[in-house]
């Protein structure tokens, strides 16, 4: 394995650093696309909310499954070799949706292309982690943040732009896919190194750095909530179709400003404390957005910030992370992390939709305040409970 002995952007530690960023932002673009081109698919077949609901269901069973596997493989085969792998089975795989129309092999297809790509972000968010230079970690992983949104913004455009009919979209996802295999290869001398930690079981990760995992989860609960519930949000507030689907944008527009700026904050501040205010602000925004939803201008303007503010939980987390576990204990916290966000996933959309059952449309910005307090209360003690952590490096738990 490569060793990196100081925090300069050296040639190969750049080499590194692109072929994880450009691999999993080739794959988040054809995540972003292929994604709502499935479920458009299946319900143009005639398949009912329940059937397309287990479907993504598998998705998030597949991740859950395989991510305490993953450290175990990176350990033994180098992070390269394991994210080429998981990108060449999923680049396999994409264009099968597209040859069967059986719903059982859908749900097949569905579990391993999502074993697939859950393997390739693990991967990927380590290597960066891992090769990301002390003093410059949160600009980083703040700059794979905003790139990894701009790819998420694309797939819908695309999608939009050539439509869900014959095989286009599924050349051109597959495509996408095949291209993030380039920097992979570019990149196989810059393989971070994986020398043994403290160890410990996958379970133990969940708590070693505990505000970051549960940042994870708070941003996946609250993300997805945003992100899935916006457009019925709007539909319910009585905006049109096309408002309501703005709405969407508006928060993605808000993840692509707001996380370089809050990931080069990170390098400046205990990132504890940052956690802290980004989920008081997130908490501040739901308040805000709920104040001005009957004003179309302000809640586009405010439902951006919130969406922004919240996904920098993510970013910020994975500095935290990063800046306490290195080798193959950054490798299994981070496989941790992800574990959590993909909880976060399924608890957190179906907490909203029966909140808005409940409450009618103001029951997303309930729900998902109230995730954010919980998890900023928990950050509060947390800071007061534990000193502040001392050098990077460190394994202490915070």
């Amino acid at each position: 394995m490569t060793l990196f002995s100081d925090d300069r952007f050296d040639r190969r530690r750049v080499a590194g650093l692109a072929a994880a960023i450009g691999a999993i932002s080739a794959v988040g673009t054809s995540l972003s696309l292929g994604m709502p081109l499935l479920a458009v698919i299946l319900e143009q077949r005639g398949h009912s909310s329940s059937v397309i609901g287990l479907v993504t269901t598998a998705a998030g069973v597949a991740a859950i499954l395989s991510t305490p596997f993953v450290p175990m493989l990176t350990r033994r085969f180098g992070a390269a070799w394991v994210l080429l792998m998981a990108v060449v089975l999923g680049t396999l795989t994409f264009p099968l949706f597209y040859v069967f129309d059986s719903i059982a092999v859908w749900f097949v297809l569905r579990f391993v292309f999502s074993l697939c790509l859950n393997t390739a972000f693990i991967v990927s968010e380590f290597w960066i982690n891992a090769l990301a230079p002390t003093e410059k970690r949160g600009f980083v992983m703040g700059l794979y943040a905003t790139i990894l949104s701009i790819g998420f913004a694309v797939g819908p455009a695309i999608l939009s732009l050539v439509g869900s009919e014959g095989w286009l979209p599924f050349a051109i996802g597959t495509g996408l896919m095949a291209v993030s295999i380039l920097p992979i290869i570019a990149g196989f001398r810059a393989d971070p190194p994986m020398h043994e930690g403290r160890g410990g079981n996958f379970l133990h990760f969940l708590t070693v750095v505990p505000l970051a995992t549960f940042a994870a989860f708070t941003v996946g609960a609250v993300e997805s909530s945003v992100m899935s519930f916006s457009p019925v949000y709007g539909l319910r507030l009585g905006y049109s179709e096309q408002v309501a689907a703005l709405l969407v944008m508006a928060v993605a527009v808000g993840n692509i400003v707001a996380q370089l700026p809050l990931g080069m904050l990170s390098d400046r501040m205990d990132r504890r404390r940052l956690l802290l205010y980004i989920a008081v602000g997130g908490i501040v925004s739901a308040v805000v957005v709920a104040a001005v939803s009957s004003s179309m201008l302000f809640l586009m303007v405010t439902i951006g910030l919130w969406g922004g503010l919240v996904a920098g939980l993510y970013a910020v987390g994975l500095t935290h992370l990063g800046a306490r576990l290195s080798g193959s204990d950054l490798a299994s916290a981070n496989a941790a992390f992800i574990f959590m966000y993909s909880v976060g996933m399924l608890a957190g959309p179906a907490a909203t939709g029966i909140g808005m059952d409940a409450m009618g449309p103001q029951g997303l910005v309930v729900v998902t305040a109230l995730i954010l307090v919980g998890y900023a209360v928990f950050a509060f003690r947390r800071i007061r409970k534990v000193p502040e952590p001392g050098a990077e490096g460190s394994t202490s738990s915070s």
